[in-house]
């Protein structure tokens, strides 16, 4: 197994910069990694009987309270807050057409997530803007159940940062069964 090596003070403050107004999902304060080299430790270990024992750690000063997001607003079809008038008119309509597509179809909803989730993280690193998300209409009944997901995923890190707008598909391209995306552009 090999040794890791120690984390130097350049990367342990970059760490805590990037890290720093990332909140925990269990609302528990974060744990500290343990940052000290492997070789310090075999030396603390073996301190002489009679010595005192090591001072604690001073107290880290807490980290600066987390920078509240942008708020943006929930996608949806027919809702295009994050555009301008001509381009949502022009996504409406099918007129930005399609630089790729990715076809749901047959899939379970864990597949599904997952394939979209790459295939729009894909896009959006090729600089594609308008891509096509083939649902199906599903049944009757039901509705369709990625249908209904695709939105909600939408809606969810890391998928909300990359798309600005979402609008149902004209029957050429697939009509109920289909969404016309409209990504972000990379900075």
């Amino acid at each position: 197994m090999p040794r890791k090596r120690p984390v130097s003070r350049e990367e342990e403050t970059l760490w805590r910069k990037v890290t720093g107004d990332v909140e925990p999902l269990s609302g528990e304060p974060p744990q500290e990694p343990d940052t000290q080299p492997i070789e310090d430790k075999a030396k603390k270990s073996k301190a002489p009987a009679g010595a005192p024992p090591p001072a604690p750690p001073s107290p880290r000063e807490p980290p600066a309270p987390p920078v509240a997001a942008k708020q943006q607003p929930e996608l949806a079809p027919g809702k295009t807050a994050g555009l301008d008038k001509r381009n949502a008119q022009r996504l409406k309509r099918g007129q930005l057409r399609p630089e790729a597509r990715v076809d749901l179809h047959g899939m379970t909803q864990a597949e599904a997530h997952g394939e979209l989730n790459d295939f729009i993280a894909e896009c959006h690193m090729a600089g594609l803007r308008s891509v096509l998300v083939i649902t199906g209409k599903g049944s009757v009944r039901e509705g369709g159940v990625l249908r209904r997901m695709v939105p909600r995923w939408l809606n969810q890190a890391p998928l909300r940062g990359m798309v600005v707008a979402i609008e149902q598909a004209t029957p050429r391209d697939g009509g109920a069964g289909a969404f016309y995306l409209l990504l972000r552009r990379r900075r």
